[in-house]
């Protein structure tokens, strides 16, 4: 990558610390300059400590110059998404009920990072309750997308994204239950990593002080380079203290050194959700390219599941996932809408609302079937490697907060759909606990950038990973956004 300064992955930026071609402090300020001159557009970065980070970057300076022994991070400024419990600051999830409260422990992701050597100065802007494609909220206002400032930059980790494609941060992280990391990699045109569920402990990333893992739900990096994925990786995974007792986790590196070396499968469209042109053409230019060199692709093969009850499961259990957060009165209303709706209305509201109130032996039911499919899977990665998918059926779309939610309409193929449509192809992946990375491939006729879903099997973290980087190597890498020099 021969980006200037400010583009430059965090592998990078910490190796140009290590050979003292620059300094933290010197570092630190030349993203806080760029903050300076373009956030106040963008609306990316939503919160800083600036002089607790030029703290950190001295303390970071004077080790590098002692010759002690360095994280692989060190030095190297960072934000976070603002759904993370950082001491000092508050975590709102855009909620102004905790606007004035600030935490005082460290998530352990937070943590864990803090000590492999970042400088982290700041957190990252979010929807409300992090439940959107969008990131905008009454606490901090609205995020835009540094390609086009009249689109979203995605969402729930909408912030991340956007800081990093602009150049305003080394590295990011978030969260993802329903492509809170893929959805702002595909839009923003960089790298994201959504971890097989239960590898990265989510301790300290809830609300109000909440400490129980959700279903579905997981922490993973956002970053401009798919090799600081992996560093991230190494960093953010494994076990709280409690569990660290009884279990280490073991992830398998991949022993894939070349493209060749990977049988993958093709998916650019499913009966039941359609995808726009432009991202399917990406896709495909990309099958194409890898069929040419010697790659194994298959645009056929497919695991033994029947997607529209993949996708019923997935958003039943994402809803009861999320529901615990929901007032008594807004449960009741949708126990109400629930059991006023026939069986035969599958349609998004339905559904939301179905899973909304789900009963306890309802949702032990569809478990079982999830963990059917689950098996499916693994026998179909017996024969495959990876399938590459869509992460999102458009690339970035205008900013829309109609409310409610799904009503909102987006433009697929000419025809107005409805925006919720394309929580298939978060589901596609997550309902089922598999990794997957999101990569950046293209760009649409309109110059927004259009990325690909690498999922692999389920605990293949590091295979998904190493696809997006040879990728990065021979097909394309992240591009900055032209407005942002």
């Amino acid at each position: 990558m021969s980006n200037a300064l400010p583009f430059q992955t965090a592998k990078q930026l910490a190796a140009a610390i290590r050979k003292k071609k620059i300094g933290c402090v010197e570092l630190l300020d030349l993203y806080l300059k760029r903050i300076e001159t373009h956030n106040s557009a963008l609306n990316a970065i939503i919160a800083m400590d600036v002089e607790g980070a030029r703290k950190r970057a001295k303390a970071a300076d004077k080790a590098v110059k002692a010759g002690k022994k360095l994280g692989p991070l060190h030095g190297v400024p960072m934000t976070l998404k603002e759904s993370y419990d950082i001491a000092g600051y508050p975590t709102t999830w855009g909620n102004p009920a905790f606007k004035d409260k600030k935490v005082e422990k460290n998530s352990l992701a937070t943590q864990r990072l803090l000590d492999a050597g970042v400088t982290l100065f700041g957190k990252t802007n979010v929807p409300l309750n992090l439940a959107d494609w969008q990131s905008y909220n009454e606490v901090y206002g609205v995020t835009r997308n540094p390609w086009d400032l009249s689109r979203t930059p995605g969402g729930s980790s909408g912030g991340s994204g956007a800081a990093l494609a602009a150049g305003l941060t080394g590295l990011e992280a978030g969260s993802d239950i329903g492509a809170s990391i893929r959805n702002p990699a595909h839009y923003c045109g960089v790298f994201g990593h959504k971890p097989t569920w239960g590898v990265v402990s989510p301790r300290g990333h809830a609300l109000n002080g909440n400490v129980a893992q959700a279903d579905i739900s997981v922490c993973g990096p956002l970053a401009r380079g798919a090799a600081d994925l992996e560093i991230a990786m190494d960093v953010m995974a494994g076990p709280d203290d409690i569990d660290g007792r009884g279990w280490k986790l073991a992830l398998p590196r991949s022993k894939k050194k070349k493209l060749r070396d990977f049988k993958v499968a093709v998916v650019l469209s499913d009966p039941n959700c359609e995808v726009d042109q432009s991202v399917q053409g990406c896709i495909q230019q990309l099958a194409d390219f890898l069929g040419k060199n010697k790659v194994k692709v298959s645009d056929k093969a497919r695991p033994a599941i029947d997607t529209a009850e993949q996708n019923d499961v997935y958003i039943r259990l994402l809803r009861a996932a999320t529901s615990g957060r929901m007032t008594d009165e807004v449960w009741t209303q949708a126990a109400r809408d629930a059991a006023a709706m026939p069986d035969s209305d599958m349609s998004y509201f339905a559904q939301m609302q179905r899973g909304n109130s789900l009963s306890h032996r309802t949702w032990l039911q569809l478990n079982e079937k999830r963990h059917r499919m689950r098996i499916a899977w693994d026998a179909f990665f017996k024969d495959y490697d990876l399938v590459l998918c869509p992460v999102a059926v458009t690339a970035a779309f205008p900013h829309d907060h109609k409310d409610p939610r799904h009503e909102r309409l987006i433009v697929v193929n000419n025809k107005q759909v409805p925006v919720v449509d394309q929580i298939f192809w978060a589901g596609y992946s997550c309902v089922t606990y598999l990794p997957a990375s999101a990569a950046p491939i293209g760009q649409s006729s309109d110059g927004l950038p259009i990325g690909v879903q690498i999922v692999g099997p389920q605990y293949g973290d590091y295979d998904c990973i190493q696809f997006a980087k040879l990728l990065e190597q021979e097909y394309r890498s992240f591009v900055p956004p032209a407005a942002y020099p």
